[in-house]
């Protein structure tokens, strides 16, 4: 058994870049029977982060599952930041969450201190955020692969969707893009220490603090941005709400390198999966460059929130985020539905 093993060389892809297109999804979803209940309140109809199941008149039940395998190599880390994607889920539905299951798949030639580690590292997270891990389930597997079952609550009211934004909303992103480009960088061993660090500082930060910051604000509709990108996300938010999103590419946060490392073809292939889904549901202005356009498509792990919302409640929640972010900014706007879903300026 070996336990220095650098865990990304057991993958061939990694974090939410790992996520099968969203072309094949719509393929074989569509072709699948629907369930009706009354008290399904969301369910994946529009394609929202989690399920959400009315279990009395002032309570939701929030769920929602998230494994995929490592974007880093320390085991630790990478639970941390698995436990971390699969809880943020609930956040984008304006829940809190309260309980979780562990999902591992784990190769038997690796040392069991590996998997000690790994489990560790989501355990913190999730007490982190005042849940509890109850159970789960392991499966030997060549390819390592770790996250949660988390299941919320919420009181109806809090509920929040990602097919409700309002004309005239703008919109705020909570989180920098490029955690897909550096972490395909990474594993071709191009990032500095100070780059990993970086990034890796990113995709250990609970949304926890991103929603309870809008506590007592108008928020119309929110998601994370995930596996499917900015542009991915925002088109579901966009199509379920009926309207188009104009993103302002020089307001958006990126990490630092990304898109030199775009420009150098450094890319994970979700982006392409994402692009080919996605090219004609989106326009981009012409002084929008092509390693801009590659950003906004990358894959995010453990991304951010993306939330509509008006502007003078945006201001006041950019405010209320400065003591746990840099990152926070507006960086689009919600308007009247137009020719394409999706409008990069």
């Amino acid at each position: 058994m070996d336990n220095n093993i650098k865990l990304t060389s057991l993958t061939k892809t990694s974090g939410c870049a790992a996520k099968i297109g969203p072309s094949v999804l719509d393929s074989v979803l569509k072709n699948l029977p629907k369930f009706e209940d009354s008290n399904l309140l969301v369910g994946f109809d529009k394609k929202d982060d989690a399920l959400v199941y009315k279990v009395s008149d002032d309570k939701v039940v929030i769920q929602t599952v998230d494994f995929f395998p490592p974007m880093v190599d320390d085991p630790y880390t990478f639970g941390q930041i698995a436990a971390t994607n699969a809880l943020s889920d609930v956040y984008a539905m304006g829940g809190s969450p309260a309980i979780a299951m562990n999902l591992l798949c784990f190769p038997s030639c690796l040392d069991p201190s590996i998997m000690h580690d790994i489990l560790a590292g989501g355990y913190s997270k999730v007490q982190e955020a005042g849940a509890i891990i109850a159970g789960g389930h392991t499966i030997a597997d060549p390819t390592p692969k770790y996250g949660l079952c988390v299941t919320g609550f919420a009181h109806p009211s809090e509920i929040l969707t990602n097919s409700n934004a309002k004309t005239g909303d703008v919109l705020v992103l909570t989180k920098p893009l490029g955690i897909g480009i550096l972490n395909t960088a990474a594993k071709a061993e191009l990032l500095t220490s100070a780059e990993i660090k970086e990034v890796t500082k990113i995709m250990i930060e609970l949304n926890k603090y991103a929603k309870e910051a809008f506590a007592n604000l108008k928020v119309n509709s929110c998601t994370d941005i995930t596996g499917f990108s900015l542009i991915g996300h925002g088109y579901e938010m966009a199509s379920g709400s009926d309207k188009t999103i104009e993103i302002f590419s020089d307001k958006v946060a990126i990490l630092p390198k990304a898109l030199e490392y775009a420009s150098m073809g450094i890319i994970p292939e979700g982006m392409y999966n994402n692009q080919d889904y996605l090219k004609d549901i989106f326009r981009t202005a012409t002084n929008v460059s092509q390693e801009m356009n590659d950003v906004l498509l990358d894959p995010q792990t453990s991304g951010g929130l993306l939330l509509s919302m008006p502007e003078k409640d945006a201001k006041e929640y950019l405010s209320r985020m400065e003591c746990y972010t840099p990152w926070a900014r507006i960086i689009g706007q919600v308007t009247d539905k137009k020719d394409y879903s999706i409008v990069v300026k």
